[in-house]
Order: C-alpha cells, then sequence, then structure tokens
C-alpha cells in the first residue's frame, strides 16, 4: 500500500500550518515588484519535504519552538535562492512544471531576487541570534556550490568515478537533506554529539534522494524528469558508471564518445540508455540507493521511539517510493 504524504505529516500538520503563515510573513516587501515575485514563488512550491524533516527530527528529538520554525525557514529561503540562481546558470525557463523567475522576469531581476533571497534568510537568523542554525545551512550551501562546479568540473572530461559520483551528490543534494535534520535537531537544543548524528541521518537519506533521482533518467518518461535528461546533459551519474566499469575497452569508447559528442540526438541516447540497462546499471544503482536507506534506518532507530519518528521514518520511504 503506498504511503500517503497526508498521513505522514499528521504528527506535526499545525506547525507546518503555522510555518506556512509564517514564511509569507518573513516573504513580505515593500517594493511591489519583489512582492509580485515572492508571491509567485510561494505559490508554486512543492510539497514541503524539507521544513517536513525539519519539524519531524526536532519532533523526534525534543519540543518544537519558535526557533525551529526560523530554521525551517533559514533553510527554504536559501534554498529558494540557490535554485533562483541556477536557473540563470542552466538558462533554464522552468522549474518543476512552472516558468521559472528568469524566464518570466530575466536574469537581472532572477540574480536579484536570489540576492534578496539569500539576505533575508541571513538577516532571520543574525537577528534572533541563531548563529548555529546559520552556520549548519551556510555550510550546506558552500558545498552545493563546491559539489556544482565539481560535477562541471568533470563533465568536460566524463572522466568521472564512483568516489566522485557520491562527492558531487553528498554535497549537491545530501548537505541541503543533512542541514535539515541537523536544523530540526540544533533548534531543541540538543548535544552536538545528537545534532552530528541527525547530521549524518539527513546525509543519508539526501543520497538516497539524489540516486533515486537519477535512477528517473532511465524510467519512463512519464514519471518524474524525460528519460535521458542527464545523458543530454552530460551529467555522469550512477547507473552509466556502473555500465562504463564493467564494459570492454571498445563498448567504453563508443559510449563515452555518445555522450560527448551525440547527446542531442534521441536514438543515441536510446543507445546509451539501453547499455546501461542490459550491463546491471539499475540494478546496482537500486541496491545502493536501498544500502543507504538502510544506513539511515539505523541511526534513526537509535532516536527515542515517537508518532515524530515513525513519520521521520515513512518520509523516508516516501522519498524513494515516489514516482517523480
Amino acid at each position: 500500500m503506498p504511503l500517503d504524504i497526508n498521513q505522514i505529516q499528521a504528527p506535526i500538520e499545525q506547525d507546518l500550518e503555522i510555518f506556512e503563515k509564517k514564511f509569507r510573513q518573513s516573504m513580505k516587501t515593500d517594493v511591489m515588484l519583489l512582492d509580485q515575485i515572492m508571491k509567485y514563488i510561494i505559490h508554486r512550491k512543492g510539497k514541503q519535504v524539507r521544513p517536513m524533516f525539519v519539524f519531524l527530527t526536532a519532533g523526534t528529538l525534543g519540543t518544537i519552538n519558535e526557533a525551529t520554525y526560523r530554521g525551517a525557514a533559514l533553510i527554504e529561503l536559501l534554498h529558494t535562492a540557490t535554485l533562483v540562481h541556477d536557473d540563470v546558470v542552466d538558462d533554464s525557463n522552468y522549474r518543476r512544471g512552472f516558468f521559472s523567475i528568469k524566464a518570466l522576469w530575466k536574469n537581472k531581476i532572477a540574480v536579484l531576487v536570489g540576492d534578496y533571497l539569500l539576505s533575508r534568510g541571513l538577516l532571520l537568523s543574525v537577528d534572533n541570534g541563531d548563529f548555529d542554525l546559520l552556520k549548519i545551512v551556510s555550510t550546506a550551501v558552500k558545498e552545493l556550490s563546491e559539489g556544482e562546479l565539481l560535477q562541471i568540473e568533470k563533465a568536460r572530461k566524463l572522466d568521472i568515478t564512483e568516489d566522485v559520483y557520491y562527492e558531487v551528490i553528498r554535497q549537491k543534494t545530501a548537505s541541503l537533506m543533512a542541514s535539515c535534520c541537523a536544523v530540526g535537531a540544533a533548534s531543541v537544543g540538543v548535544s552536538a554529539e545528537i545534532v552530528a548524528k541527525a547530521k549524518l541521518l539527513g546525509e543519508k537519506i539526501g543520497m538516497a534522494f539524489q540516486i533515486k533521482d537519477d535512477l528517473f533518467d532511465y524510467g519512463d518518461a512519464e514519471i518524474g524528469k524525460p528519460t535521458g535528461i542527464d545523458i543530454k546533459e552530460k551529467k555522469m551519474t550512477l547507473p552509466l558508471i556502473y555500465a562504463l566499469n564493467h564494459a570492454s575497452w571498445s563498448e567504453k569508447r563508443n559510449i563515452i564518445n555518445l555522450v560527448k559528442n551525440h547527446s542531442e540526438n534521441p536514438k543515441k541516447v536510446t543507445e546509451v540508455i539501453d547499455f546501461v540497462k542490459k550491463s546491471g546499471g539499475i540494478q546496482y544503482t537500486t541496491e545502493v540507493m536501498k544500502r543507504f536507506v538502510q544506513e539511515a534506518n539505523e541511526i534513526l532507530f537509535t532516536f527515542p521511539d515517537s508518532a515524530f519518528r515513525k513519520s521521520l521514518h515513512d518520509l523516508v520511504q516516501f522519498s524513494i517510493e515516489r514516482t517523480k
């Protein structure tokens, strides 16, 4: 039976409603154009997965309080800032099926909006003395940028190894999920040791989450992103890395040539996808994803049992069972 997001949210339903009001308030501005853009951003927000991880971790380890709300808002503000900037860097006109800020208001405004969101997040923490939370989230944003640049560097040569892949996704995706759980823990005043454990929990979840995302590239077009988009963008993900590592020299040379020089050709992209599927890349990647989930659960089950912990466990499962 598939997991229901509403049931997972049940222990923090009221907290999410309060958070939504506080977050809307934190986005208000006297500049009419900016206020219009902020309303657009709020309108197209997704399932609130990141705030859910913050609140469920906080509830598992202590009592949700004002610092928890501010921590969740800080993560949303800084993460949204990076997404707005990403759409400029990637020249992307869409974000989750909606027009991007860059598409509607052009590059200059998109960059300034990203800067504004970043500054709102910083001020929210500084004004309330949440320096521990600010350090956690700022470290994640730094790692996110490093991960993006490492991936760009490796995409030029297509020489990424499995170890480098794990480092890229740890920085690009897992660092943000790690900061959600760490912020949730830190906001309820637990020891530095428990905050570190919560951070590692989030990192394992983030690794599994990104690997699931990479598997979508080899699925059907109806689920998630269009099939083969990572290949078109010359991104070396785990299924392809595994397949190349277990290919003959001539096969490897041929596939790398297709990715490097023919990634715009749908037939060639299909050829790469078929090669990955035949070589067991999907099965291997799925097993790796499950291993990260198992490692996350081992950490999670060291925390006290509660409705919050159960929902946190279910949210991890929901993240890897999702179809988009």
